[in-house]
This record gives C-alpha cells, structure tokens and sequence, in this order.
C-alpha cells in the first residue's frame, strides 16, 4: 500500500475523531479489503473488496463476483453478507463494521441498512451509483430502519488506482464495448 504511518493513511481525517484513536485497525482493515480487490481484478472482476468486522475481527469478505457469476447482484457487500450469515446470526450486524474500497452503491447501501450495519468505512466515492451520499443518502435518509454511519475517503487513491487498472483494459463481459485502444493509465490526482 505504500502507507507506513497512521499519520499519513489516506483519508483518515474524514472520519470522526473518535474513531482516529484506532487509525491502526481501521488501515488494517481497509487493507484487507484493498487484498480483495486486487483479488478481484486477477481474475477480470470490478476491484471493489469488501470486509465484515465484528468484534475487532474479521468474520466474513466478499469481492465483486458479477462477471463470472453474470448475476448483477454479487456485489463485494452482498457476498460478504451472504459468507457472514453463514456462521453468524443477521443481529451481528447491528454490532458491525464494513470496509469497503467503493461507496456502496445504491443496491447495497439500502441492504446494509436493512441489515442494521453499524458503521460503514470506504475508500473512494461511487459517482454513478453512490448509496453514501455521492448520488443518494440511502444510509441516512429518512425511512423504516435506523440509519448508519458512513466514513469515506480511507485509501481513496489506492481504491480509485484499482478501478483505473481495471477500467483501462477491455472487458469482454461487458455490454455494448467503447474500444480502448490508445488509452493511457492516469496516475495522477486531483487535489481534493
């Protein structure tokens, strides 16, 4: 990851003060789920990974799945739901963290907070599809379960790298191809 003090994690001024006394854990954390995205794109999936913590452990991962399934719905947080559930009633995840590489998208917010996740922690936003407050608020808005509390902005360069390696090659799955040729790996940030 290239980060070696908790002083310089990416992004770790965007969570809340109280949750900065264990910048160690939460880069640890997000490390994983940056392990998973890489995994994820080795074998030609959207790099989005995803941990499940309670209890200051690890009890489930998902990474993005839809390619080889071609079912839309295997999102890295789904899987990670569905691997949790396994082992674990669904009130753990009243007492659970998600981190996650990618604001969760619409789908997954809205499932996350039905589930009564605790906290959510993202690298970069979701442009297109954020359900944390890039598009839509659907982990705060006004509705029937209680909201959660989302914090972005941890590992965002490395997340939004991922999402470039992976989007600058060609897909073969994906509907309707704009060809890439001549396209160029963009390394470089913009201010934020």
């Amino acid at each position: 990851m290239g980060v070696s003090d908790v002083e310089t994690l990416d992004g770790i001024e965007t969570i809340p003060e109280t949750f900065r006394e264990d910048a160690e854990t939460h880069k640890g954390f997000m490390e994983k789920a940056l392990e998973m995205a890489e995994e994820a794109l080795s074998i030609g999936e959207t790099p989005v990974g995803c941990v499940v913590v309670a209890n200051g452990a690890i009890i489930a991962s998902g990474m993005n799945d839809t390619n080889r399934s071609l079912n839309g719905t295997r999102h890295a947080e789904l899987v990670a739901i569905s691997e949790a559930l396994k082992l674990h009633p669904a009130s753990v995840f009243a007492s659970a963290d998600l981190y996650v590489t990618v604001e969760p998208c619409i789908m997954c917010a809205s499932i996350l907070r039905q589930y009564h996740i605790k906290n959510v922690f993202y690298g970069c936003g979701n442009e297109r599809f954020g359900g944390n407050g890039s598009v839509l608020s659907i982990h705060s808005d006004f509705g029937i379960d209680p909201p959660y509390a989302s914090h972005g902005g941890l590992y965002r360069k490395e997340a939004v790298m991922l999402l470039r390696r992976f989007y600058i090659q060609h897909n073969e799955k994906a509907p309707n191809p704009r060809p890439k040729k001549g396209r160029e790996l963009n390394t470089s940030f913009e201010p934020t």
